[in-house]
């Protein structure tokens, strides 16, 4: 379901002559896991990265799903709009200590998307207050929500 969405956004971005991301490579995943274990000590579950290989990172209509830091890529080939890198705003968002709980995968206006570490759980969040929206067990379920929200 949640291609068929990312389908209806990669067309309504054409009609403004926009384009989206190619998805990251499986060389680049191994490098943000990487990165991630020295950072977080955190290993991307398996189905948010077969995700960033459909499409590495979007932005649209006021929702942001983080993708691969641009300097982990191999190439800038295929990268048609800004990054907002996964390790960058996780580093940002672990200021708060409360907020290590969580690997931060995207956020909207009103919310954040996360991976909660403990429960292996994917969540939506309130931006700002960091209370419990709604709970997925995957993550094609939060992202179903996340470009629903989206087109809306």
């Amino acid at each position: 379901m949640w291609k068929r969405l990312l389908k209806d956004i990669i067309r309504e971005k054409k009609n403004y002559e926009e384009l989206v991301n190619r998805g990251a490579t499986d060389n680049e995943i191994a490098s943000l896991n990487e990165k991630s274990l020295t950072e977080f000590a955190f290993r991307f579950p398996v189905s948010f990265t077969d995700v960033l290989k459909e499409i590495n990172g979007l932005e649209f209509n006021g929702t942001i799903l983080y993708g691969n830091d641009e300097y982990l890529l191999d190439s800038d080939d295929g990268i048609e709009q800004r990054i907002y890198g996964l390790i960058e705003y996780n580093k940002i968002w672990y200021e708060v200590e409360t907020n290590k709980q969580f690997i931060f995968l995207g956020e909207s206006n009103i919310s954040w998307f996360v991976y909660e570490k403990s429960s292996n759980m994917f969540c939506e969040l309130d931006n700002p207050s960091g209370e419990l929206i709604e709970k997925f067990k995957t993550i094609e379920e939060l992202l179903e929500k996340m470009l629903k929200d989206a087109l809306e």
